[in-house]
């Protein structure tokens, strides 16, 4: 077990109380400070969490000596710039997905990140999942044989206020960013980058994105099938299918769930993994391994394939 990380925590929403909550569930990791826009703000956090230190600026939360790393659950127009100041305070960072708004300040983030030798990581939690962990030792073993196609769909109802994070251009509106970065990262995982890439995007009433199909090609043959909307709520499920076998996985594919190998003459297995809280802790134990390993990016989730999967929404997103 990896030793205890200290975290300082930058924004106060709901991802942020998410996460802040899953690290009571290990021991790798806790919350030792919190950071906001508002002092208000960052006391009301840290008083429901017992966060003993309580900062009412970013720049106060990652000068703060006794803060080894920080989490950045901030609206994604903001990731570049908040990184980039945790960085620069010789602060190690797990941000939120996405990475950032686009290829271009992925890049740019990853380079900081290098030039200072820093362990950096986007907060794609569901990698971390133990289903998920269990699907790729299938791959890895060959028990679907070779992957024909991959198919993933996110759907969330949003009430339609031009306000709110999802509908507003100025937070990084658009369903794609917000919950098309799960089936396009999960495709990513499995079959890599796409060669081609079609995709179908209609707006909602802001001018953001409000529901993308997408259909990505691969070298191999394979294709994936991904699909996301901010009218909705989908049926949440993935699949992954081989020559020899599928894996279905029930919804939520992206939080902890089970799944089922059924075989090509229909025989079927389920495989079932409980878990406590709701599973952002994993990402958070992730880095706190890397972290005493002396790595500046998780083999599970690398910078590279950050990249990767932001080139790849740049160019759905150049559809719409």
């Amino acid at each position: 077990m990896a030793k205890t990380l200290r975290w300082g925590i930058i924004g106060t929403g709901g991802i942020a109380h998410s996460f802040t909550g899953d690290l009571a569930h290990i021991e790798e990791g806790i919350a030792v400070a919190v950071g906001s826009r508002s002092l208000d703000s960052a006391n009301s956090f840290a008083d429901e969490f017992d966060i003993p230190r309580r900062y009412g600026s970013y720049e106060e939360l990652v000068s703060d000596p006794e803060v080894d790393a920080v989490y950045v659950g901030t609206p994604h127009p903001m990731h570049r710039d908040h990184v980039i100041l945790a960085l620069e305070h010789g602060k190690h960072v797990l941000c939120e997905k996405p990475l950032t708004m686009n290829a271009a300040e992925a890049r740019e983030l990853v380079g900081v990140a290098q030039e200072k030798k820093l362990f950096l990581m986007e907060a794609m939690w569901t990698r971390f999942l133990p289903h998920v962990l269990a699907l790729r030792e299938l791959i890895a073993a060959g028990a679907l044989g070779e992957i024909v196609s991959v198919e993933a769909d996110h759907g969330q109802w949003f009430s339609p206020d031009p306000k709110h994070r999802i509908f507003a251009p100025e937070l990084g509106g658009g369903a794609l960013l917000d919950l098309g970065i799960y089936p396009v990262s999960f495709a990513s995982m499995i079959l890599g980058t796409p060669q081609r890439i079609v995709a179908m995007l209609d707006r909602a009433f802001t001018g953001v994105d409000g529901q993308t199909s997408m259909l990505f090609g691969y070298e191999s043959g394979a294709q994936a099938i991904l699909t996301c909307t901010s009218r909705a709520r989908s049926a949440t499920r993935a699949c992954v299918t081989g020559e020899k076998a599928r894996v279905e996985i029930e919804g939520s594919f992206y939080r902890p769930t089970s799944f089922t190998l059924i075989e090509r003459s229909g025989e079927s297995k389920r495989y079932e993994y409980p878990t406590v809280g709701g599973g952002l802790q994993y990402e958070a134990q992730e880095v706190a391994r890397c972290v005493e390993e002396g790595l500046t990016e998780s083999p599970l989730m690398t910078l590279d394939e950050s990249i990767a999967i932001m080139e790849t929404m740049d160019t759905v997103l150049g559809f719409l």
